[in-house]
């Protein structure tokens, strides 16, 4: 089956063919990402007015170049899966509209995929994963440790009880005037610094809980940085090390902790795959570390290429293919959502308010 994937819950503006085949292996027939980090790069983070109106006047072109990259039609699709949430509502809307307007005109089902299932599910993509097996997630806006069951079947270990790791990310950036993006941006910064200069809390170190809180090292940090200020460039580059060891420590243990758990409810697993995806799994320090960590816990780490760890429509379009194999499709009059956990059926711990739970 061959899917069209549209992707707009945040600042890039993306369209993808995927073929999923028989026996389930895929094929990338296109992917086209359209960014807006120019756009948001003065603001120090994304301006959600900005980015919506961005994906209404590039969305159209953006599937047009999608399907003319895959030499096909939208005859020629067997549906069309678009990120019904969660992320900017308005850009949400923005994707989920279109896709219903060509899965309208063109006769064919609609998909509305989670953005998390999208990342949920990438690793089946790249390396032919079966169920089950561990998830770290950790984007700008979530951070959590979920077993994947299945299609659709989730079950969360651990998640963050206040900041996500990529929005902290981009709050120590902005902080030390390091710009945005923030995550390339303290990355860069700390492999010129000195990691071992500023003594930073790793916050939840050792609890038996695989959870995060990054709240209180982003309040150190900046601490830190007020009292060697005024900040020299030295100063800034060990300051972003400093930031970066404390969290790659921090995921370490947490990590430690979520590969216990899925291992004791997984008895007899043989080599178990830890999975990370979500734009910070691009950190290379980060994955270093879960390298190392992995394989003293007996499992092995799955990272998919730096290109789907970020916002993107392969993702989108394959967990389509996913859902629609499983004859799991929406009708058109599927809701945009911007809140919209993988494990819906969990006590919130997030946001249990007006827009749901979002984690």
């Amino acid at each position: 089956m061959t899917v069209l994937g549209i992707e707009t819950s945040c600042d890039e503006t993306a369209a993808a063919v995927v073929r999923r085949t028989a026996d389930g292996a895929a094929e990338v027939l296109s992917d086209i990402v359209l960014s807006q980090v120019d756009a948001h790069a003065v603001f120090g983070g994304v301006v959600p007015e900005i980015a919506a109106r961005a994906h209404v006047e590039a969305l159209d072109r953006v599937v047009a170049a999608a399907m003319r990259e895959a030499g096909l039609g939208f005859a020629d699709i067997d549906a069309v899966a678009a990120t019904a949430g969660p992320g900017l509502i308005g850009g949400v809307l923005v994707g989920l509209t279109t896709a219903k307007a060509i899965a309208l005109a063109a006769g064919r089902p609609l998909v509305a995929v989670n953005h998390l299932e999208g990342h949920a599910l990438t690793a089946r993509l790249t390396d032919g994963l079966g169920f089950p097996y561990l998830l770290l997630l950790v984007s700008g806006g979530h951070t959590q440790f979920v077993a994947v069951e299945g299609v659709g079947a989730y079950r969360r270990l651990g998640t963050t009880i206040d900041d996500a790791l990529g929005e902290a990310f981009d709050k120590a950036a902005k902080l030390l005037g390091l710009g945005y993006p923030g995550g390339p941006a303290i990355e860069a910064a700390a492999r010129r610094g000195n990691g071992a200069r500023f003594a930073l809390p790793r916050p939840l170190f050792g609890r038996p809980e695989p959870d995060f809180s990054l709240s209180g090292l982003k309040t150190a940090l900046r601490l830190a940085a007020e009292k060697v200020a005024p900040l020299s460039a030295g100063d800034v580059d060990d300051l972003a090390a400093s930031f970066q060891a404390a969290v790659t420590d921090v995921v370490a243990d947490r990590a430690a902790r979520a590969m216990a758990l899925f291992a004791a409810a997984h008895p007899g697993m043989e080599r178990p795959a830890l999975v990370i995806a979500g734009g910070v799994a691009a950190n290379q320090a980060i994955r270093a570390r879960l390298v190392a960590s992995t394989s003293q816990a007996g499992f092995r780490l799955v990272a998919p290429p730096l290109r789907l760890c970020t916002d993107n429509a392969v993702m989108i379009a394959w967990a389509g293919a996913e859902r629609l194999s499983l004859g799991i499709t929406d009708d058109l009059g599927v809701a945009a959502r911007p809140r919209w956990p993988l494990d819906e059926l969990a006590v919130p711990v997030i946001g249990s308010g007006q827009k749901g739970a979002k984690a």
